[in-house]
């Protein structure tokens, strides 16, 4: 046999396309998106196999991001399962999670879960816990931004927000989304004609002061505001009510306004239109000239002033800006100790919070919602002693005896004003060390699997340095817990919390959103729950 024909009989592709069916498909499920969009390019036989709509389908269901009859359901509004997979791996799969804000303290978590063919960023506001308790109780939520998936997979931006009488919404741009984003930041991009020359590179919005930031977004949504009704401002994602027909209505019109703009309502998708994130001159170097005295005042060496403004008059080269989000991955982010992102903040981003799944070796690890008070659910005269709060429970190891310590990070505080910040422990226990202190109270017929000796936080010397007095962790079950203090005997109960089943379950209030520079970050830092202004109670709204 000859060299060259051994080659073509036992050739890779020859090899694949001999094999049975079911063995194929198999193969390719081993296979990532890349080494098949690579593969397709072998030979026209293999681009068939490559392409075809069961080999997508797999890989829609291997992402693991929504369920596979949601993924058969999402089909109906995109042209091929491939298209689908792009959106769930490229977008999807990335943003899911808790993302969070320094600023302010209180009020400052976003939970990003599947929409309907999206994507959407939906902030948990400070509250109490409903009488049916934390799991199966009521959650307040306001929408922050969503990501549509257009027919071909692609994306297209809006931000939430409100005018201080109607909702808005605000549509934009993704300009990129790093698969292992931890910051997610909204900026102003400059539009303009392409062009070769390299000195003609606009300056990054992130080199812009606080300042010129704040401005800048301001007047961009002020531009693009779209003003909507409620099933376009709130119906985020489905609940059991809704219908699909309702919701690929609600997408198509998503899909328009993105589009047309503020003529969407008389425009069909198949016409040819601009971008709505595009649609007017804006004359930055006005609003420069109109903030200059404020701007310099504060700037203390000359050098700065020539930089800040060589970087203003870079980024104002073009005449025309739009809204965008970009998801980027920045390892100075995870420097904190416990998972808590180190932040700036002179940017409009979120910060990704790496929460666990719960594993053999972590199985506690995971989102918890935990309230004051015994027994579970009993609603105090306290301020306090109902309020909601979310903790992050992850393990680190622990030197004494080469054991572990199980940490309860607060990342949201259900009350009208912060008590301690953001990011610290609410207890630290040692899963190692067993505790011999009985639970002070009636425990009404509860049998504890386990108690562990541990420390929770207490005042101490000012607002972030809080101390620790010594407790006990009692687990009731796998996800449910209660911490109590040894010399109080206060009594923090605890349970694990889905917020995505909650929130599709139809167990969510919708809270309309603040104005559209706020409601994406606080640029200012606020110990209260600003959503208790005057201003938002008038028009609140349940999203059932």
């Amino acid at each position: 046999m000859m060299v060259g024909e051994f080659k073509s009989e036992y050739s890779s592709d020859f090899f694949i396309l001999s094999l049975p069916a079911d063995i194929t498909v198999v193969i390719f499920r081993l296979l990532s998106p890349t080494d098949i969009c690579n593969l397709s390019c072998c030979c026209k036989s293999l681009c068939d196999i490559a392409n075809s709509e069961n080999v997508w389908l797999d890989q829609c269901e291997i992402a693991q991001v929504i369920p596979l009859s949601e993924i058969v359901q999402w089909r109906t509004g995109v042209s091929s399962y491939k298209a689908l997979c792009r959106f769930l791996v490229e977008v999807m799969k990335p943003l899911v999670g808790v993302w969070v804000h320094q600023e302010p303290e209180l009020g400052n978590v976003v939970y990003v879960m599947p929409g309907f063919l999206s994507v959407v960023g939906c902030r948990i506001i400070p509250q109490k816990v409903g009488p049916l308790g934390i799991q199966e109780g009521r959650i307040m939520w306001s929408p922050v931004f969503e990501i549509i998936c257009g027919f071909d997979g692609s994306t297209k931006f809006f931000l939430n927000g409100s005018d201080g009488k109607d909702s808005c919404l605000y549509p934009g741009l993704v300009t990129g989304i790093e698969k292992s984003c931890n910051v997610l930041s909204l900026e102003v991009e400059p539009r303009r004609e392409k062009t070769n020359s390299e000195a003609s590179r606009n300056v990054l919005f992130s080199k812009l002061s606080c300042t010129d930031k704040k401005n800048l977004v301001e007047l961009v949504t002020n531009h693009v505001g779209l003003h909507v009704s409620e099933p376009l401002s709130v119906k985020l994602f489905p609940t059991a009510r809704e219908d699909e027909g309702m919701l690929l209505d609600r997408r198509t019109m998503l899909l328009k306004m993105h589009k047309f703009g503020e003529n969407w309502k008389h425009m069909n998708l198949e016409e040819n239109g601009l971008c709505c994130y595009n649609p007017k001159h804006v004359d930055i170097n006005e609003m420069w000239e109109k903030n200059h005295g404020a701007y310099f005042e504060y700037i203390a060496t000359e050098e700065e002033r020539e930089i800040r403004y060589l970087n203003r008059q870079a980024f104002s080269t073009s005449d025309t800006f739009g809204l965008s989000l970009n998801a980027s991955y920045t390892a100075d982010v995870c420097s904190r100790i416990r998972g808590w992102p180190n932040m700036n903040g002179e940017n409009f981003s979120l910060y990704k919070l790496p929460v666990k799944n719960s594993m053999n070796d972590q199985e506690h690890a995971g989102l918890w919602g935990g309230t004051f008070g015994w027994p579970p659910g009993r609603c105090n005269e306290d301020a306090t002693g109902n309020a909601f709060y979310l903790l992050m429970l992850s393990y680190q190891e622990f030197k004494k005896n080469n054991g572990k310590r199980l940490i309860g990070t607060k990342i949201l505080e259900g009350t009208d004003y912060v008590n301690r910040p953001n990011g610290t422990p609410m207890f630290v226990v040692d899963i190692d060390s067993p505790s011999l202190e009985p639970f002070p109270f009636d425990a009404d017929g509860i049998d504890f699997e386990h108690s562990y000796k541990g420390e929770g936080i207490t005042d101490g010397y000012g607002f972030r340095c809080p101390d620790f007095k010594p407790g006990s962790l009692y687990v009731i079950s796998d996800d449910h817990f209660a911490f109590v203090w040894h010399g109080t005997k206060d009594v923090f109960t605890l349970k694990r919390v889905n917020i995505e089943e909650i929130l599709k379950k139809g167990l969510g209030m919708c809270v309309p959103p603040l104005p559209p520079t706020n409601n994406f970050t606080y640029m200012g830092r606020s110990y209260t729950n600003v959503f208790t202004e005057p201003w938002l109670c008038h028009s609140s709204s349940d999203s059932e």
